[in-house]
C-alpha cells in the first residue's frame, strides 16, 4: 500500500499510467518552516496528491502551479511565506519561508532518472537526486561521490551555494537488539519514535515473547544466524543486552563483519574487560574491537531501564550524526 514515504514511487506510477505527474520538493527553508528541506508532494493530472510540502499551508497554491506545469511542461520555483497564524494551525510556534521546486515528470524531471531513483530505493541503496535550480539539469549520485557523501551521511537534503539542490534518499535506519531483557522494551519503543525499524533477536522464546514485546519483530534464531539474515548495513545499529557470552559474542563477531555504524554492548567495565579478553583470544583485530561502545550508552547517570535505553539511543544518535 502506498504511503507518505513513497512519494517518488507514486509519482512514477502516475506517470507510467498516463495520468500525468508532478513532483514538488521543498528545497530551502527559513525560520520555523512546517516541513523540512527535502519533503515532497506528488500531484497527479486529475488533482490527487500524496505527501506534503507545508503541512497544509501552501498545498493549494502548489497544486495550482502543478496543473499549470503539466500544461506547459516547465518547472516552477515557488517561494512562500508562512504566517504565524498558518504556522500555529499546523503545530508551530511561529512562521517561516519555504521554496518549493515543482517539476512535471517527463518534460522537466526525466522519467528514466526517476525510475533509477525508485530502483535504488527499492534495493535500499543510499542515493542522492541532484537538480540544478537554474538549468534544470539532474544527476543521481551514490555515497561514493564526494558531492553526495556528506549529505547522505548526515541525512540532510539542502541547496548548495552553486545552485544544486541535493535531495537525500537513504534506506531506513535499523536497530538490531540482541537480548529480550527489560531494557529492550523501552529501547525498541524509543527507537521506533526516532525513525528506526527495530528487530529483537533472542533464541529464548520465554524472553522474546509477543506478550512481553507486543507488535515487535522478534527473531528466535541464534544471534549470528539472525545477523547473517538481517545483513546489517551502514545505517544499522547493533546492541547486545544479554550479558551471556554464548549469545552476545556471536552477535558481536557477526556485527564486526558488517558495515554497521554502531555496535554497543551492555555490561560493567569488568564484564567488558572479560569480553575483550575473549575477543582478543579469538583473534579479533584491535581496530574491530575499537568499534564497540561499552559500557553501552552515554554516561548520563542512567538507572532505570528507560533511562538506560535513553542513554543508548542518545549514543547511537551521536554516532550516526557526528561520526
Amino acid at each position: 500500500m502506498a504511503s507518505h514515504d513513497d512519494i517518488p514511487e507514486i509519482a512514477l506510477e502516475w506517470h507510467r499510467a498516463g495520468e500525468g505527474a508532478v513532483l514538488a520538493t521543498v528545497i530551502e527553508t527559513w525560520g520555523s518552516a512546517p516541513r523540512p528541506t527535502g519533503s515532497q508532494l506528488a500531484i497527479s493530472g486529475d488533482g490527487r496528491m500524496m505527501g506534503s510540502v507545508s503541512g497544509g499551508c501552501v498545498e493549494g497554491a502548489v497544486i495550482a502551479e502543478a496543473s499549470a506545469a503539466l500544461g506547459d511542461g516547465r518547472p516552477r520555483l515557488l517561494t512562500f511565506g508562512v504566517s504565524d497564524d498558518e504556522a500555529f494551525a499546523v503545530g508551530l510556534a511561529c512562521g517561516g519561508t519555504i521554496r518549493v521546486l515543482v517539476e512535471p515528470v517527463g518534460p522537466a524531471l526525466p522519467a528514466g532518472l526517476l525510475a533509477e531513483l525508485v530502483d535504488a530505493r527499492a534495493a535500499k541503496r543510499p542515493v542522492a537526486m541532484l537538480v540544478n535550480v537554474e538549468s534544470g539539469e539532474h544527476r543521481l549520485l551514490g555515497p561514493e561521490d564526494p558531492r553526495a557523501a556528506a549529505r547522505l551521511r548526515s541525512d540532510r537534503s539542502g541547496l548548495e551555494e552553486d545552485g544544486w539542490f541535493i535531495g537525500v534518499h537513504n534506506p531506513p535506519l535499523r536497530l538490531i537488539v540482541v537480548g529480550a531483557v527489560h531494557i529492550a522494551q523501552p529501547l525498541l519503543a524509543m527507537a521506533r519514535i526516532a525513525g528506526y525499524q527495530p528487530t529483537l533477536v533472542d533464541p529464548r522464546s520465554a524472553f522474546g515473547s509477543a506478550e512481553r514485546f507486543p507488535g515487535e519483530t522478534i527473531l528466535e534464531d541464534w544471534p549470528d544466524e539472525a545477523l547473517d539474515r538481517l545483513a546489517p548495513d551502514g545505517r544499522t545499529a547493533v546492541v547486545t543486552l544479554t550479558h551471556d557470552p554464548k549469545l552476545d559474542d556471536p552477535a558481536i563477531l557477526a556485527a564486526f563483519s558488517s558495515p554497521a555504524f554502531y555496535i554497543g554492548c551492555l555490561g560493567s567495565p569488568r564484564t567488558h574487560g572479560k569480553r575483550l579478553d575473549r575477543l582478543r583470544a579469538a583473534g579479533v583485530a584491535e581496530e574491530q574491537i575499537a568499534r564497540i561502545h561499552a559500557p553501552v550508552g552515554l554516561d548520563i547517570g542512567a538507572r532505570s531501564p528507560a533511562e538506560i535505553a535513553l542513554s543508548i539511543l542518545a549514543q547511537i544518535t551521536e554516532r550516526l550524526r557526528r561520526g
